[in-house]
């Protein structure tokens, strides 16, 4: 059953690829709770050229879009656009983070299709 859940998904269904985004949050939260000891180090590896390939996977996920109002750009590469369900998703992950800055904000904003949707997180407030 999931195998064809991720077929589906793959070709396209929306509702697939919510119910596989689901699954993989279950599994991470699952794989979480039976971890003991520390949480391992996070290390982060940027690569010196974006790779090409991640735009067709968000793509075929429904998690990005082609941007429009950029097809006129001399770019050799495809803008695209965050889908609103997917940014709603990252930003209700973000609990006890840090508060999003006014750069960061038109960030997400201008990289995300129907960002006056987005439900933004209540600002902490800090008490010194």
């Amino acid at each position: 059953m999931q195998h064809r859940t991720y077929q589906d998904a793959i070709a396209g269904s929306r509702r697939a690829q919510k119910q596989v985004l689901k699954m993989i949050i279950k599994r991470e939260k699952a794989r979480a709770a039976t971890l003991n000891g520390p949480r391992p180090q996070v290390t982060y590896r940027i690569e010196p050229e974006d790779p090409d390939n991640a735009d067709a996977a968000l793509k075929i996920l429904g998690i990005a879009s082609r941007n429009e109002n950029m097809s006129h750009s001399n770019n050799d590469r495809e803008w695209l656009n965050l889908e609103t369900w997917a940014v709603q998703a990252a930003l209700a992950r973000r609990r006890g983070a840090v508060p999003l800055n006014e750069r960061e904000i038109q960030g997400i904003t201008r990289c995300t299709r129907g960002a006056e949707k987005l439900r933004w997180p209540r600002k902490r407030e800090t008490h010194d």
